[in-house]
């Protein structure tokens, strides 16, 4: 039985990885930062999945050597998910930089010492398109964020520099460990737990009544179950060594994402956006609220980005962005989250 250790164990793309691989036959050992957690992720994960037995659990941080050696020891693959996802700006970007970025380098020396056969590292579309000028392109692998462009967030840096370390990092060592890179958009789907972390906000948002009208701004979407199934075939496929994979659906505007959910949740109607905000008012409301702020500079600048090579290569085949949608807020109105 072959050996995956998977970073951001608790995560929530993390935790959909660890279901899909101790259903595909594989032990998983899983990072957490706190080990007080296991006994309630345990029970998480055994709601999900009836091959609990072969996880285990390991405590590491991004930011300390301690505990990487031994995390590998013994592992074929590593899925390196871990990474920190603000819900607001932080007061110092290095915050969020320093963690990406340090946490990737020690996950891929960890496993060039353990002798991993292939590291799959949790990137983002952050890494790729953001800082350009022209919004009107389909944005694909060969492309990369502009990070000193004057209004990238701390996010999109912490992903590109973590990235371009990681193809660093490779390039100097020239280690037989192989490595490829997943670069998921927004990505919705079922939450596992009450603990939905910082994803399903915009869904959770709206079902609550806390977004009056939607800020004009478009993101594609994605699946969960299809962000760890890529994470999975990246993993085995041998033509999938030293690349990168756009894990993303169509762009949707964020109205047209309260238009899906007034549809199917007709309950939660009256609490829904009904039109999409000025971005003066948006920009005006950004003075008071720092989760606003933090997407300002995506109004009107619609993200369009290109799957294609995933699917010929990988053959992956997302769900709809309806379903991603309505999977998200089933889960967590089955939670009490809303």
């Amino acid at each position: 039985m072959e050996k995956v250790l998977v970073t951001g164990a608790s995560g929530f793309i993390g935790a959909h990885c660890i279901i899909k691989l101790l259903d595909k036959g594989y032990h998983v050992r899983g990072t957490v930062r706190n080990m007080e957690r296991v006994t309630q992720l345990k029970e998480m994960f055994a709601q999900h999945t009836d091959k609990v037995e072969n996880l285990s659990f390991v405590p590491l941080d991004l930011m300390s050597d301690t505990g990487w050696k031994a995390a590998a020891s013994g592992c074929t693959y590593i899925m390196h998910v871990a990474s920190p996802v603000p819900t607001t700006l932080p007061k110092d970007e290095n915050e969020i930089i320093l963690p990406a970025r340090e946490g990737t380098l020690r996950a891929l020396r960890a496993g060039t010492d353990a002798g991993v056969k292939r590291v799959v590292l949790t990137s983002s579309i952050a890494a790729v398109c953001y800082g350009h000028s022209d919004h009107s392109k389909t944005f694909t692998e060969a492309d990369w964020s502009v990070i000193d462009s004057g209004d990238v967030m701390a996010y999109p840096k912490s992903k590109t520099i973590a990235e371009q370390a990681a193809w660093q990092l490779m390039e100097e060592t020239g280690t037989d460990m192989e490595l490829v890179t997943i670069n998921p958009c927004l990505v919705f789907g079922p939450a596992l737990e009450k603990d939905i972390g910082s994803s399903l906000e915009v869904v959770k948002k709206m079902l609550k009544g806390e977004m009056p009208g939607a800020p004009k701004i478009g993101w594609p979407i994605v699946d969960v179950r299809d962000v760890a199934e890529m994470h999975l075939l990246a993993m085995t496929n041998p033509e999938a060594k030293g690349q990168r994979f756009i894990c993303a659906n169509d762009t949707m505007w964020m109205m047209d994402i309260a238009k899906v959910l007034q549809q199917h949740f007709p309950q939660y109607r009256r609490k829904l956006p009904k039109r999409t905000l000025p971005n003066w008012l948006i920009k005006a409301t950004a003075l008071f609220d720092a989760q606003i702020r933090s997407v300002l500079t995506e109004l009107d600048k619609p993200q369009h980005v290109s799957s294609q090579k995933a699917r010929d290569v990988l053959g992956w085949t997302p769900r709809s962005n309806e379903e991603a949608i309505v999977s998200a807020a089933k889960s967590m109105i089955e939670y009490k989250v809303v």
